[in-house]
């Protein structure tokens, strides 16, 4: 083998379960994110059988993490399990976020014994390494091998990050940048400033989730959703939209709330403003809706103006919470028997489970109601049997078949990923100096589309997607 070389150990020909090695030398290796597969990226093993950690970790000697979705951090515990002791090195968003999604994941795939988990949280806030954007840090100084990393905004979540590293052979008198881009965020997200332009890499693995297609603008985003929210008000119904808990759910209050404050001000004299109930229905979702709120200072400037006028984005009138299952429960009976019209946030994103399921097993059969998919929706899972799916035909929620009657909406602006053209720009700005792009966390096709995209807007760069073996291969194996 060749050194540095990478290897993926998953989020290589998928869009989960994202884990990349930068192996330095034969005792040396950096970890970048160790993510849960979902859907078709399952293979068909258990959860158990296929988060088992398979590769050696005794040479790691840091974890950084991207961003603390569950499909970028979710096998950590696997991988503490597995021996690893070293620094996770993430923004300080990031850090305060961590630890509760990997609560949740211990919850639903370890154990509920509070004393256990608190003790594994303890252990994880011990190797927390909160880096400041644009910070480098050293991980390695030795005879042979210099090695630091910095953390650049990626404009995802909150806290998200691209990685870089800088590996200087003090024998070979090299001197590489590696990049990973973690899941890129597209411009003008409510919350989040913009992504930081990439500079140079010698070698950048690039997500290509989304590298097929283009997004709406927010203006048209924010029209659709407007449209379907007074649908459902039309029709005496709900609008049910699975998010997931972290940034998705923030950034559809966000513009929710701009919303409901267009009404209220241009309605007519004398006509009565009559507000949605906008339910956020997941513990977690409300958790990181409370942090969020804490992280101010991360925010971008024009949601630090809005704050400035007395407007809350993320707490306003209208707004609440279903924190106990049993409220869970009479919500989902009051919204399947009355008009009540309501806007429902509930996780999971890809209604993998959750309490989205509940609300979607009773409001799918009733033509009133309103189903909008705002998130990538992998292969395999029932979202994306929801979204495909015909009027009148059935999907299977939890082992039952539930009839579809409501309306199915996608609105792809809302995705928390680039698309073709951001991912474009990313590399292709007049000060950015790229040589060699791998494709990752995509789909065969779309990484073969955006790689025959990017052919033509990068001049001097060498290309490849990822196999199914985790092997960079040329660009050719898509004329295949």
């Amino acid at each position: 083998m060749e050194y540095p070389s990478i290897i993926h150990h998953g989020g290589a020909d998928g869009v989960t379960g994202s884990c990349h090695r930068l192996q330095i030398s034969p005792d040396h290796a950096i970890l970048i994110d160790c993510g849960l597969f979902q859907g078709e990226d399952l293979k068909g093993q258990s959860s158990f059988e296929r988060h088992q950690i398979e590769f050696p970790v005794d040479d790691v000697i840091a974890l950084v993490v991207t961003h603390v979705h569950i499909d970028h951090i979710g096998r950590l515990p696997y991988l503490m399990a597995a021996g690893f002791k070293g620094p996770i090195l993430c923004t300080p968003p990031s850090a305060r976020l961590l630890p509760l999604v990997i609560e949740d994941a211990l919850k639903i795939g370890f154990t509920r014994d509070r004393r256990l988990i608190e003790r594994f949280l303890d252990t994880v806030e011990m190797h927390l390494d909160p880096s400041p954007y644009g910070a480098w840090k050293s991980l390695l100084n030795d005879e042979r091998y210099k090695v630091k990393v910095r953390l650049r905004n990626a404009g995802h979540i909150l806290g998200s990050a691209y990685v870089e590293i800088d590996v200087e052979d003090e024998r070979t008198s090299l001197d590489n940048r590696y990049v990973f881009s973690g899941d890129l965020g597209p411009p003008d997200t409510p919350l989040l400033p913009d992504p930081t332009p990439l500079e140079r890499a010698d070698v950048l693995v690039l997500e290509s989730t989304y590298g097929d297609r283009r997004h709406e603008g927010r203006r048209t985003r924010r029209a659709q959703l407007k449209e379907m929210i007074y649908r459902a008000q039309r029709e005496g119904g709900s609008v049910v939209i699975p998010a997931f808990s972290i940034g998705r759910t923030q950034e559809l209050l966000y513009e929710i709330e701009t919303l409901v404050h267009e009404r209220l001000h241009e309605r007519k004299e004398g006509e009565k403003g009559e507000r949605p109930v906008i339910i956020v229905d997941s513990p977690l979702a409300a958790r990181f809706t409370e942090v969020y709120r804490d992280l101010k200072p991360w925010w971008d400037s024009e949601a630090k103006e809005r704050l400035d006028q007395g407007r809350h984005p993320l707490s306003f009138d209208g707004l609440i919470t279903v924190d106990s299952h049993d409220d869970h429960l009479a919500m989902v009976e009051h919204l399947a028997t009355t008009n009540t019209w309501a806007i429902v946030i509930s996780a999971s994103g890809m209604v993998t489970g959750g309490r989205v399921v509940n609300y979607l097993a009773r409001l799918l059969p009733d033509p009133r109601h309103t189903v909008l998919v705002v998130g990538y929706q992998a292969e395999g899972t029932p979202g994306r049997d929801i979204q495909r799916a015909k009027p009148g035909s059935r999907v299977r929620l939890e082992g039952q078949k539930v009839a579809v009657n409501a309306t199915i909406k996608t609105i792809s602006g809302f995705s928390a990923h680039a698309d073709q053209k951001n991912l474009i720009d990313f590399v292709s700005q007049p000060r950015t100096k790229v040589d060699t792009i791998r494709l990752v966390h995509g789909t065969y096709n779309r990484q073969c589309k955006l790689g025959k995209v990017l052919r033509t807007h990068v001049a001097n760069v060498s290309l490849a997607i990822t196999t199914e073996l985790n092997r960079a291969v040329s660009m050719s194996k898509c004329n295949t």
